[in-house]
């Protein structure tokens, strides 16, 4: 009922609008689940009795998320998934260092 209620939250449906949800209440012995389908089709099925509704929330943010950088991928005409060349893997990367309030000029 927590996922539930957090699904259809002002501030969800504004943030996915094309999300449906659709409810079956259970009158067998079965413990509750909650069945994602995404974008791409792929389903998953998640035991609600023991999972955290927060916990749920947060594995679909994720898998949106990966959905969208596939798609991002996909629209610029890359492959995927993204194959990293092994030498890549092990490039020093220079990055940037902040520097300590001393160093700044003021």
């Amino acid at each position: 009922m927590e996922f539930l209620a957090q699904c259809n939250a002002r501030k969800a449906k504004e943030s996915n609008p094309a999300c449906q949800v659709l409810v079956k209440r259970r009158t067998d012995d079965q413990p509750p689940q909650i069945r994602v389908t995404f974008v791409n089709g792929v389903e998953e099925v998640f035991d609600a009795t023991a999972t955290p509704a927060q916990t749920i929330r947060n594995m679909i943010l994720e898998k949106g998320k990966f959905l969208e950088t596939e798609q991002m991928f996909r629209e610029a005409g890359e492959k995927w998934p993204v194959i990293i060349p092994e030498e890549e893997l092990h490039k020093s990367f220079p990055g940037t260092k902040p520097r300590k309030a001393e160093d700044k000029k003021q």
